[in-house]
Order: C-alpha cells, then sequence, then structure tokens
C-alpha cells in the first residue's frame, strides 16, 4: 500500500519564517510596478501642498441629516485647520430652545431613547468618514508598501487616472481615488466601508472643486449608512482667505 506523505506540522518559527517571505514578496511586487510608486508619490505630494494651502483659509459648512429621506437635523459651521491639521468648527447657529415634552413618561423615554440611538449611529458614521476624509499621505504610503494600491480604470476625462486601495482602515474596505495630472489635484473619493461589522455599511461619494488661485478642496460629501437608510450630506462654501 503507498503511504501519503503527510507534512509535519509547522512550529512558531517556521510560521514567521513564511511571514517575513510574504511580506518580502508583496514589497517586491510593488518595488518593480515603477508606474503605480510615481502615482503614489504624486498623489501624496499634491495632498501635503494642497493641506498646506488650505490652511490659509476658512469656511462655512452645512451638515444634513436625513432618516428614511426625511430632513431630521441641518447644522452650519464655521472651519478652518488648525495646528494639527485637523477641523476646527464654530457653531453658526443659534442656541435651540428645548421643546416642550408631550405624552406620558413612557412616551417620553421611548422618544428620547431613540434620539440618543440616532445620535449615536451619527456620531459613528462621523467618526468613521473622518479617518477616510481627506486621505492621509501616510496612510496612503502604507498601502502601498503593504500591496493594497492598484491602479483602477482611467475613465473620467483625459489625463485623470484612479488609485484603489484595499484594507485602507479596517478589512475589506475599499477607497478610490481620481486624480487629476493637469490640475495636481484629487478630484474625487468613493469609499465603502462599515461600522463595527461588515453588514452595517457605509458608502461615501465626495466631490472636489477648486478655489479661484488656491488649493482645491472637498466640495461635498453624500454619506450613506445602509442599515437604518440614514443619509449625511455635507456642503463646504465661502472659502476666504485668512
Amino acid at each position: 500500500m503507498k503511504r501519503s506523505h503527510i507534512w509535519p506540522p509547522m512550529n512558531g518559527s517556521r510560521l514567521s519564517a513564511i511571514a517575513m517571505v510574504a511580506a518580502v514578496a508583496v514589497s517586491v511586487v510593488s518595488a518593480q510596478n515603477p508606474e503605480l510608486q510615481q502615482k503614489v508619490a504624486e498623489v501624496k505630494e499634491a495632498m501635503v501642498a494642497n493641506k498646506q494651502a488650505l490652511a490659509q483659509y476658512t469656511w462655512q459648512e452645512q451638515v444634513t441629516v436625513s432618516l428614511k429621506g426625511d430632513v431630521k437635523k441641518q447644522e452650519h459651521f464655521q472651519v478652518r485647520l488648525g495646528p494639527d491639521g485637523k477641523p476646527q468648527k464654530q457653531s453658526l447657529d443659534p442656541p435651540q430652545e428645548a421643546a416642550t415634552p408631550s405624552g406620558g413618561r413612557l412616551k417620553q423615554h421611548v422618544v428620547e431613547k431613540k434620539k440618543d440611538e440616532y445620535k449615536d449611529y451619527v456620531d459613528q458614521i462621523k467618526d468613521l468618514i473622518q479617518q477616510y476624509v481627506p486621505p492621509d499621505k501616510d496612510m496612503l504610503q502604507q498601502a502601498a508598501q503593504q500591496g493594497n494600491v492598484a491602479l483602477g480604470p482611467a475613465g473620467g476625462a483625459p489625463g485623470q487616472y484612479r488609485l484603489v486601495l484595499s484594507n485602507y482602515v479596517k478589512p475589506g474596505d475599499k477607497m478610490t481615488l481620481v486624480f487629476d495630472k493637469e490640475q495636481k489635484a484629487l478630484v474625487g473619493v468613493t469609499i465603502a466601508s462599515y461600522l463595527s461589522d461588515p453588514k452595517d455599511a457605509v458608502n461615501v461619494s465626495v466631490t472636489f472643486a477648486g478655489i479661484p488661485g488656491g488649493p482645491n478642496h472637498v466640495a461635498s460629501q453624500s454619506i450613506d449608512g445602509v442599515s437604518k437608510q440614514l443619509t449625511i450630506v455635507i456642503a463646504n462654501s465661502l472659502y476666504q482667505h485668512l
């Protein structure tokens, strides 16, 4: 009778060695694609220069939250980038008067609970999207080194190309950057991500516009929280040089 060959069990050192070889292989593959490396460097350089220029501006932001197509809340902010490069916001809305409670205690409790759940969900989505928009140059470089960046179909206007990033913030997510070589700027971003569970999908579409004689900026974001049919639309306008 012919014996079947049985591989010996792998110990920790052997698994570590295989992991190291796999990591080196990814780096080699990445390094062997000079076109991709050149485009990643081009996008990184443009993002850094644009962020530095945008720090010299202030602008207004409108945030509209809708649930199943009905507008539930709209807020307005004056925004500028702080010393850490993150947005600093000041509300432009007058203080809201507290609504007079209606119904019995049980009804009030149910209403307040739903409001808290709704607010928590909105906050989770906002926190998630801040990890993607605007894209971070260091995270882009890290994704490239890990072999998680690919050139997508050209599409769009002449001179534009796409970088498709996988596993950017979470395992299995995807972000596509559309870059215009002539403008040396991002012109669009799409994101497919999720909250704590991949079933709780969050999809985002971002458009950019240019300030006359200045940098480009996020013109609008449309954020879709699929499971609760919640939509957040963010529009930026009225850019002024400081």
